[in-house]
């Protein structure tokens, strides 16, 4: 009734008026979503790596016989947790990955190769997160191009070839740092164990390794606008990793110790 009132001129300048209107508030919610203070925006992608005798020693746990090479952790996007609460873990859109799973991201705390649990609180927490990239957007997708970028990395013969492997003697945190940067051309991040009551070292236990969002390496430092790296997720008991210590020296065990 309202629109065969008006005359053509004020009908015009009313659609007009309405049109302007509905697009500055699409405009707005277009900007908001790609906007830094969006949930679900992110800006950089971690490769957690962690070495199993580390995470066996912050665990009473049943660990048995862990893995004597780093394995996956996580592929962690910055800035988000639990994107998609309703997007549910399936186990066998993964089966064709399940030998590489269990060899390069095996549950270290829990024995049983068919243990699944670790694998979905990976998905929920960080890959409903990661899936806004189209090439992670998948379960598949996902767990795939993590193992792809695990053996992409390499880290277990780089540090090798640096002539870093596990001992009972101890090194300097910046020589690690060192090699790792001469050989990848970017600074990774690397937590350890803080030393326990009577111990002089620290215990190097995850190296991450950061990725832009076209999956390409890049220092792990937040450049300027980006937030501060996500914290190390990897929390046992009343122990935590930390960043480590240049100033400590710091072991990279070879075997699992009494847990105290």
């Amino acid at each position: 009734y309202l629109l065969n009132k008006m005359k053509p001129a004020k009908l015009h300048y009313w659609f007009l008026g309405w049109f302007s209107m509905a697009l500055c508030c699409w405009c707005t919610s277009d900007k908001f979503t790609q906007s830094d203070n969006h949930p679900h925006t992110w800006k950089k992608l971690y490769l957690a790596h962690h070495w199993p005798v580390t995470v066996c020693k912050m665990s009473a746990n049943d660990c048995q016989d862990p893995p004597e090479y780093w394995t996956i952790h996580g592929l962690w996007p910055d800035k988000t947790e639990e994107c998609n609460r309703t997007w549910h873990f399936n186990v066998t859109e993964i089966k064709d990955l399940m030998p590489d799973m269990r060899r390069y991201w095996p549950d270290v705390l829990h024995s049983s190769l068919n243990r699944t649990h670790f694998w979905k609180h990976e998905w929920d927490k960080h890959g409903t997160c990661a899936a806004t990239l189209q090439v992670l957007n998948s379960q598949k997708k996902y767990f795939g191009k993590a193992l792809e970028l695990y053996q992409h990395v390499d880290l277990n013969s780089c540090l090798l070839k640096a002539g870093i492997k596990p001992s009972s003697s101890y090194y300097q945190m910046t020589a690690i740092k060192e090699a790792l940067t001469r050989f990848y051309g970017v600074t990774p991040k690397i937590q350890c164990l803080p030393p326990e009551e009577g111990e002089k070292a620290q215990t190097i236990g995850q190296i991450e390794f950061c990725f832009t969002k076209e999956l390409q390496l890049r220092n792990c430092t937040a450049l300027k606008g980006e937030s501060d790296p996500v914290q190390a997720d990897l929390k046992l008991g009343t122990e935590e990793l930390s960043v480590c210590s240049d100033t400590l020296p710091t072991y990279y065990p070879s075997q699992v110790q009494d847990h105290k």
